[in-house]
Formats: C-alpha cells, structure tokens, sequence
C-alpha cells in the first residue's frame, strides 16, 4: 500500500476540498495550527511555501499560552486525518471553550462530529485507507482551500501533472542501499527544515529505523561538536551517515556552512551524502524532495525486512495511555 501511495501522490493534488458552514468562517488575520505526527507536517509546509504566512503549529495539547490574551483576528484549524488524535481533540476543545475561531480538517472521527455539531467550519479529507504521513498532497489543498490561498491552491494544483515518483525511485534505492546499517542524521538549512524533518519521521514510520535532523546555521553551535571524533568516543559515532539536503536558493554563507562542516566532518571520518534539492521551482523541489525521502525510507523497510506501512508501536502506546 505504501508503494502505491508513493506512486499514485501527485494524483492528492486533482482533490478539490468543500467547506462545509462555509459562511461560519470569518476574517483573520493570524492562524493556530493543531496537529501531531503526518497530520501536523502541513504547517511547515505551508511555511516554506510562502513565508510570509503568519502561523502558529501547535503540536502539543491545550493551547499556546501567548494566543490566549488576544485572538480576535486568530484562526484556529485543528487537523487530523483520523479526526480522533488525542492531543489535536484537547486543541480544538480549548479553542472553542475560549470562544476563538475555530475550523476542523479530518476524514472522520471526533472532530468531525464535533464540527457538524457545533457548527464550525470544515473539510472532510478522503479517507482512501491512507496513513497521514502519506496524505500531504489532500490536506495542503484543505489547508489552502480553508485559508483562501486560491493563487497556491492552483499553483499546488498544477503539481498532478508535474510530479513524477517514478522519477527519484532509483535514487531513493540507491539512498537505501548506501545507508544499510547506518544511522541517517539529515541536515537542511533553516528554510527547508520541513524536508530534513520529513525524512525523518518517514524512515522512523516508514523505515523502523532511529533517524535525526537538525538545520543549519542553529548546529554549527552545538551538534557539531559531538561528532569531534577522538579514539575514546569514535565507537559512538561509526553507525552514523550524515546526509546534507543541498538547495540552490539556500542563502550564500549558509551554502558556506555546508561546505566547511562537510571539510570538517571527512577530515574526521565521518560518511557525508550530499543530496541535491531538485526542481525548476520552490515547489517542485519541495515535494520532488519529499517523494525521494518516500522512496529512501522505503526501500529502508526492504532492507532490513520490516513492514513498511504500519505503525504498531504508536498502536501498542496508545493502548498503555487509555
């Protein structure tokens, strides 16, 4: 099913999203974003997509304490795919106790319920028996749709002719055969800090592997000087493969950055994979990125023999949390 996904992703950018009490929804300025896990990546992506967007993500339970003294022009979306995520539940019945302006996206679930019933704006995502991670494409065009973005809704929109999966499915093998029995650090720069993340969570879900990120400038102040390698620790940090998420808009002194640490990093044996942010435009190369960490991640789980699609663990948590 995974695999499917993958192949079949730009097909997520045809969908075209209804707002259900559409007239509920009125003037803001500012937005709240509440979701967890696959549900909550929209938020960055919205982020790299147009900056200047005025967003809060919420990944949390309850509110953000700040929002509280003056949400007048505040909107607050819950989003969950499942409709029933616990901490994105606790979200939006905080916002509507407080009386602030509230939307709900999901396929189902509480959240829906709670919408319908207190007459809040919101969009029913298809379900298609998907894992959040893998239904990016739907909830941007919710997202989009629900904030009014309607040039970058028909911008996103033209991606279902553009994006190719099958494309960077070879390189994504190729990522996953080099990295066998390695540890994945991604680092990007702090502009594209959702793919470093995206990735990570994808080859921890995806792959059942421990995977970790971090941006730059922010690690040339601190992460770096853990993998100062001497012969007491070196042990430590020989499971480690470091890949450098390279993006030709990445301002100059932090392409500088990159450069320097990778120097540093080879004159201290550390393995470092450069890999390069492709595509004629931000958004192309947003999501040309994000479907190779798919393909790497799963071609991480057939490496090591584990079932790609299926997060059981999270399952076997939320039985203990009950």
């Amino acid at each position: 099913m995974i695999e499917k996904d993958i192949r079949e992703f730009s097909k997520q950018f045809a969908y075209k999203p209804e707002i259900g009490n559409a007239n509920k929804l009125g003037d803001f300025e500012t937005i709240v974003i509440g979701g967890m896990g696959g549900s909550g990546l929209v938020a960055g992506i919205l982020r790299a997509l147009k900056p200047g967007l005025d967003i809060v993500a919420h990944h949390e339970y309850g509110l953000p304490t700040f929002v509280k003294k003056d949400a007048s022009k505040r909107l607050f979306i819950a989003i969950s795919h499942s409709g029933n995520t616990e901490e994105t539940l606790d979200f939006c019945r905080s916002a509507i106790d407080n009386n602030f302006s509230t939307a709900i996206i999901a396929s189902g679930g509480k959240l829906l319920e709670l919408a319908k019933k207190k007459g809040l704006p919101y969009i029913d995502l298809p379900g298609d028996d998907i894992q959040p991670r893998m239904a990016l494409g739907y909830m941007l065009r919710a997202m989009l749709k629900l904030l009014g973005e309607d040039e970058l809704f028909e911008e996103v929109g033209s991606l279902v002719k553009i994006l190719d999966a099958g494309q960077r499915e070879e390189d994504g093998r190729e990522l996953a055969d080099k990295l066998f029995k390695k540890i994945p650090v991604i680092y990007a720069s702090r502009a594209n800090q959702i793919l470093a993340y995206n990735w990570k969570i994808k080859l921890n879900e995806t792959g059942k592997i421990p995977a970790f990120y971090n941006t730059f400038p922010e690690l040339n102040h601190n992460e770096m000087n853990g993998f100062d390698i001497q012969n007491s620790n070196k042990e430590l940090s020989s499971q480690i493969h470091f890949i450098f998420l390279r993006d030709k808009d990445d301002y100059s002194r932090t392409k500088k950055r990159m450069d320097v640490l990778e120097k540093m990093y080879g004159e201290r044996r550390l393995d470092v994979e450069n890999v390069v942010v492709k595509g004629d435009t931000k958004l192309e190369r947003i999501f040309n990125t994000l479907i190779l960490g798919d393909w790497f991640s799963f071609y991480t789980a057939k490496k090591y023999g584990t079932e790609p699609e299926q997060v059981p663990m999270v399952e076997e948590f939320k039985k203990f949390i009950q």
